[in-house]
């Protein structure tokens, strides 16, 4: 697509932001710091929209990475853009660490009336509505906060029931905590492989979440095992009932019991469990590239456990051990691709635990096995 034009850029897309899967999105020169959000409507183009609301506009490529404030919306042109076919339509995710660090992101076309979506066909220019829930953050131009899949045709649906059964039969797409396979029951399939939360750990270490502070100091985004975790989140150790309560409006990680496996031939993404569930959410980012928590071929990486990032909006909420709080859709690919997900192509999470985003130190720690004794507040390092 880009050696045909169909996507472009300048400076020009290099190999490294090309994954198994989808194409990272770099940030373009400018960010507009705007008043608030908006419905996507066809009538009026999207700078004129963003005039209307226009509070300042930030230069991205002095020196110092400039400053984006916590709870403020910016809208930021990307250096990408379209000329599709017509029977291709485009879809987007945060990146992995841009959901961890509670940053909210949304893809936005010229009169579009869709976020993270890209209508068949489309030729045009593209942003990024960017939204740091609690840290202040630092970014500069050509940083990559979200990524763009393609998808011919007009269906987005993943496959399902027996499809996905059949799937299930030929790869193991589940392992348990020690890595062993598990077979999804045919109630857990229907409609994806069913996740649920572990608030028990492992014999490595006991803390099961991670609640994010408020913090008046900046996350640097390109910034790579820099930051002290203790100055930004509070560690939470295996509850001795069971059951933790999320607190109203914060923001925290957690891991999946299981270990997921994507095989070559699909993509996945994480759905919430229950749409109705409303004041939860359970994911920011949740897409997952081929080869994650599988490999370069079968049986090489005996699945990853699935970071959930969660939020309580309106109400605390009781969550247990084991409770289901997702599904991971797989989408089939049109090819085996060229490269899989893993550290071969600079891939932060594969084989992780309970991993916080890559701006995070990964200290050594000690074991602590009581769960009612003050929790290291170092992140464990990478499982498996």
């Amino acid at each position: 697509m880009v050696a045909n034009g169909q996507i472009s850029a300048t400076p020009e897309v290099p190999e490294s932001q090309i994954q198994p899967a989808s194409i990272d999105l770099r940030l373009g020169k400018e960010a507009y710091r705007v008043q608030a959000s908006f419905l996507r409507g066809r009538s009026a183009t999207l700078l004129t929209k963003v005039q209307e609301l226009l509070d300042s506009t930030i230069d991205l490529t002095q020196a110092t990475p400039p400053l984006l404030e916590p709870g403020v919306v910016y809208i930021i042109p990307l250096l990408e853009r379209l000329r599709l076919p017509d029977d291709v339509q485009g879809v987007a995710n945060p990146k992995s660490t841009t959901g961890r660090l509670d940053v909210f992101t949304r893809l936005i076309t010229e009169h579009g009336d869709q976020f993270d979506r890209v209508p068949k066909g489309y030729k045009g220019l593209l942003y990024v509505e960017v939204s740091s829930r609690t840290f202040p953050i630092r970014v500069k131009h050509g940083m990559k906060l979200n990524q763009l899949r393609f998808v011919r045709g007009n269906s987005l649906d993943p496959i399902r029931n027996g499809e996905l059964r059949q799937l299930a039969k030929e790869q193991n797409l589940l392992y348990d905590s020690e890595g062993r396979p598990s077979r999804p029951t045919t109630d857990r399939i229907g409609e994806g492989i069913e996740l649920t939360v572990d608030l028990e750990g492992d014999n490595r270490s006991s803390i099961v979440a991670y609640r994010a502070k408020d913090s008046p100091r900046a996350i640097e985004l390109d910034k790579v095992d820099h930051y002290d975790p203790a100055d930004y989140w509070e560690a939470i150790p295996r509850p001795r009932q069971g059951h933790i309560i999320l607190a109203k409006g914060g923001f925290y990680l957690l891991a999946s019991k299981g270990r997921v496996s994507v095989p070559l031939s699909h993509a996945a993404e994480m759905m919430a469990h229950d749409p109705s569930m409303g004041e939860f959410r359970v994911h920011y980012a949740g897409f997952f590239d081929p080869g994650f928590g599988y490999g370069s071929k079968k049986g090489d990486i005996c699945g990853t456990k699935a970071v959930l990032e969660v939020r309580a909006y309106e109400v605390p909420i009781l969550l247990e051990d084991n409770d289901k709080v997702g599904r991971l859709h797989y989408y089939p690919m049109a090819a085996i691709p060229d490269k899989v997900y893993g550290t071969s192509i600079g891939s932060s999470y594969q084989q992780q635990g309970l991993a916080l985003s890559k701006q995070f130190k990964r200290p050594s720690y000690t074991e602590n096995t009581d769960p009612g004794s003050k929790p290291a507040l170092s992140p464990p390092a990478l499982a498996g």
